[in-house]
């Protein structure tokens, strides 16, 4: 059975992404650090974005018995994991407050749950209007 995403679903997604993406990089640029570290978080938010797009594709195309191959299955899970592990790692070390890690985290994981669902929602609309 297919069905149309709810527009309150696909809305609250786009909330998610924005409100996570935003939220980092005005975080980001407020931030007193050096610009390297900025770099260093802005790539790892963007890593990890890419990463959990790509996953949830192959995982949905997987599941839709569609190729994917083993190694591109893998790096999508080692890229997710790594990008969050960057993360985490670095805000183990920066010399920042503990507010302000839990701010970097948070948003970093709305993000990546917006991008996820985004996309997810994406998907599902595409087969609901193929199939129509």
């Amino acid at each position: 059975m297919v069905q149309k995403t709810s527009i309150a679903y696909i809305a609250a997604s786009w909330v998610a992404l924005a409100a996570g993406t935003t939220g980092f990089i005005v975080g980001l640029a407020r931030a007193e650090m050096l610009l390297n570290e900025k770099g260093y978080y802005f790539t790892v938010l963007m890593f990890g974005l890419f990463a959990v797009v790509s996953l949830q594709k192959s995982v949905r195309d997987k599941l839709e018995n569609l190729p994917v191959t083993d190694i591109y299955y893998g790096i999508c899970w080692f890229g997710t994991l790594l990008s969050v592990a960057l993360l985490i790692i670095g805000l183990i070390n920066a010399t920042i407050l503990p507010s302000e890690k839990g701010f970097y985290a948070f948003a970093f994981l709305l993000a990546l749950f917006g991008a996820i669902s985004v996309q997810k929602n994406t998907r599902d609309n595409m087969v609901f209007n193929k199939n129509q």
